[in-house]
């Protein structure tokens, strides 16, 4: 009788195999060559074939072991026909990925001025920016914005989108803004005092956003004006009043789209 251990040492090593999963309608992965990164829309003439958050379309060879799946090596197989699920949109209007786990974060990131700006974006951009694996962090002002960038230190991997508030000509805003020298920063912004303007007023209930006289604080103003209590307390109704990017005005859909298609163009995840 052959010895188990002797065949096994003839054999040599055997080599880790790589796990095969259904190629269905849906399914997020990755090219790793390409760093193409999509839901699988359709198997057809044995290509895959992908599509990102932009509705951009690659076909990849469906043989080709080497995808991954939340980071792991897969290989596509074949799946059992069956009908591909509606296309459904994610609020900010995008095809919403089905299933996806959260991408491992990028090393480029998306700043905002406030809690209430990073609250508002995610409300709106949460799926997308998880798909694409970008994270968004309170700037808590731009005053500090260029001793901020400078600590951060950018690269082509490691870009900063920056969404900045009153972004006016002749703004404060608009003047800290112009000194930022860097290819690998971009800022954006809406013309809108503070993001709470940037919500269409119907949203949340009323005709039009009061106008806050000079020397009163912007939040509190509008609270008095709207008997809406203490800012904490007009900011539920304003998130609250937040469903989708149709309750948003344009400007702020805009910068917010651009700064995302910035941190993930060509950005390493």
């Amino acid at each position: 009788m052959r010895s188990h251990s002797y065949d096994d040492v003839l054999a040599g090593p055997r080599r880790r195999k790589v796990p095969e999963v259904p190629a269905e309608p849906g399914l997020v992965v990755e090219d790793p060559a390409s760093g193409f990164c999509g839901a699988l829309v359709k198997v057809e003439y044995g290509n895959a074939v992908l599509e990102d958050r932009h509705g951009r379309r690659r076909v990849f060879p469906l043989t080709a072991a080497g995808f991954l799946l939340e980071g792991k090596p897969v290989t596509l197989v074949p799946a059992a026909a069956a009908q591909a699920p509606a296309r459904t949109a994610s609020t900010s209007g995008s095809v919403k990925v089905a299933g996806h786990r959260a991408r491992v974060a990028r090393d480029s990131r998306i700043w905002v001025e406030g809690k209430h700006d990073a609250e508002l974006v995610e409300r709106v951009w949460g799926h997308d920016l998880r798909v694409e694996g970008v994270v968004v962090e309170p700037l808590d002002g731009v005053d500090v914005l260029a001793e901020r960038i400078e600590e951060f230190g950018t690269g082509p991997d490691r870009r900063l989108g920056v969404l900045v508030d009153h972004l006016v000509p002749g703004s404060k805003e608009s003047r800290l803004v112009e000194t930022i020298r860097d290819d690998d920063v971009l800022v954006t912004g809406h013309p809108y005092v503070d993001i709470w303007q940037a919500v269409k007023p119907a949203s949340v209930g009323i005709g039009a956003w009061p106008s806050v006289p000079r020397g009163v604080e912007w939040k509190e103003g509008i609270c008095a004006a709207l008997g809406w209590g203490e800012p904490y307390e007009g900011w539920q109704r304003v998130l609250a009043g937040v469903r989708s990017f149709r309750d948003l005005e344009t400007p702020l859909i805009g910068a917010v789209e651009r700064l995302i298609d910035f941190v993930t163009d060509g950005a390493a995840a």
